[in-house]
């Protein structure tokens, strides 16, 4: 994994414009699970995220204030917490690697999206180059976190594929990203 953006900034609303698999009401969904997500541990716009894993550094996140009916919208905290951590995860991909998200894998594949080549992207069809497992936790302990990343790598690996993935376990109350390449 390069170290490409690494000390940049994490701009929730380019979600919003969308992405190869995500559509920009999708990706206006996302930002909001985002902000909602940070807001509720006490963070502000413009609040560090520290990146771990196979990479180091930080990013700047900037997300949009929140309101009460995002908050009612958004009351479920797993779910929001889920949703969120793949708003994380989706612009740290595209930030980290060549990679961006070019589809949404199916249930039962051990992991959530296909990876193609951001330069492929005017390409059809995408080539699936990659895969990318995402879990969110709302606030938990560095064990926690750990433990969390080789579960997901133990998920990935059980699944009989050649083709390398990407973990990444997003905790909000530090805020912080384990992202791993197997």
């Amino acid at each position: 994994m390069s170290r490409r953006g690494v000390g940049s900034i994490l701009d929730f609303a380019s979600l919003k414009q969308g992405l190869p698999a995500i559509t920009p009401a999708f990706g206006a969904a996302l930002a909001e699970s985002v902000a909602v997500c940070l807001d509720e541990q006490g963070h502000q716009s413009g609040v560090s995220l520290k990146l771990l894993g196979d990479s180091s550094g930080t990013f700047l996140l900037l997300y949009s204030e929140v309101t009460e009916q995002m908050r009612r919208c958004w009351n479920d905290r797993e779910y929001a917490t889920e949703q969120a951590a793949y708003g994380v995860a989706l612009l740290l991909i595209q930030r980290l690697t060549e990679f961006t998200v070019i589809e949404r894998s199916r249930r039962g594949t051990g992991f959530d999206y296909w990876l193609g080549k951001v330069s492929d992207v005017s390409e059809q069809p995408f080539q699936k180059l990659s895969r990318l497992e995402v879990s969110g936790i709302r606030q938990g302990s560095e064990q926690q976190i750990r433990t969390r990343v080789r579960m997901k790598i133990r998920q990935v690996q059980a699944v009989n594929n050649r083709l390398s993935v990407y973990v990444a376990v997003i905790e909000f109350s530090r805020p912080l990203a384990w992202v791993v390449r197997r």
